[in-house]
């Protein structure tokens, strides 16, 4: 019988974004049916299986991206369907990269999850893309999310930080505005599902913060100070403000926590990480 970590290979490998979002269903659908044997111990590779497009560019490489119009529109989604397509890979990256932690099985019931709402918010993503005339790949786009994979791919704690209570509780932060200016540009389409988006990152973001604090008390240390001393450490540039405080404590994320790792204000027009 296949692990858990051998179904979490078979996504990760997937280079068509069909497939990876088919296989990450498979996945879960197993999972819960009792067709896996545990977690297992088959490690992630250093990449994943990627389409031939988009072409990747280093961040500052990226072109300029417009705001109005469909062209806009398409560039926004394009960006998005990209972190959504990271995002179902560094779900399931988190799902094998550390047998040694010897995690619960809430730990890979949540990540499970997270990999198959990724799955549909690309999903969502591509057909809006589509009905514009467009499509993923048709633009180029950033190596950023994979690059905080590899660079916290020594310590579980670390990865659950910059991940979701970093890049992806940005999200929470920016995704209300965005829907605001695009609704009032007369976008009836995009803004529900980045609803959806929305909605399932505060669940995200809640599991990101529930499991550092399970691992900050195994390993005897004060999860607000391990936090800030990994943040300093992980992510030295610090946080973006203004920050959503209320769907952040929705999350569990308390507040005494972040506001300390935060620099000057910056604009939140258009900014969206995982």
């Amino acid at each position: 019988m296949n692990t858990l970590s051998d179904a979490a290979l078979a996504a990760l490998a997937a280079t068509d974004p069909a497939d990876k979002c088919r296989l990450s269903r498979q996945a879960a659908a197993d999972w819960h049916g009792g067709r896996l044997a545990g977690p297992g111990h088959s490690l992630p590779p250093e990449r994943p299986g990627r389409p031939a497009r988009p072409q990747l560019l280093a961040p500052k490489e990226m072109p300029k991206r417009a705001y109005k119009g469909d062209r806009g529109r398409i560039g926004l989604l394009h960006a998005l369907a990209h972190i959504e397509l990271n995002a179902i890979d560094l779900a399931w990256d988190i799902v094998c990269r550390f047998p040694d932690e010897d995690m619960p099985k809430g730990f890979y019931d949540d990540w499970i999850q997270v990999a198959v709402d990724e799955a549909l918010h690309f999903e969502m993503l591509q057909n809006l893309l589509i009905n514009l005339g467009s499509g993923y790949g048709e633009l180029p786009a950033h190596d950023g999310l994979w690059q905080a994979a590899e660079k916290t791919a020594d310590d579980l704690a670390a990865r659950l930080v910059v991940v979701p209570m970093t890049l992806e509780a940005r999200g929470l932060d920016t995704t209300p505005a965005t829907m605001e200016r695009l609704a009032r540009n007369g976008d009836t389409m995009t803004p529900p599902a980045l609803k959806v988006i929305y909605d399932d990152e505060i669940r995200h973001v809640a599991a990101g913060v529930r499991w550092f604090k399970h691992v900050a008390a195994k390993r005897g240390v004060d999860g607000k100070s391990e936090y800030q001393r990994l943040m300093a450490e992980r992510f030295p540039g610090g946080l973006k403000t203004p920050f959503n405080h209320a769907a952040r404590a929705q999350a569990g994320f308390d507040q005494d926590w972040y506001e300390e790792m935060a620099k000057a204000p910056s604009r939140l027009d258009g900014e969206k990480p995982s």
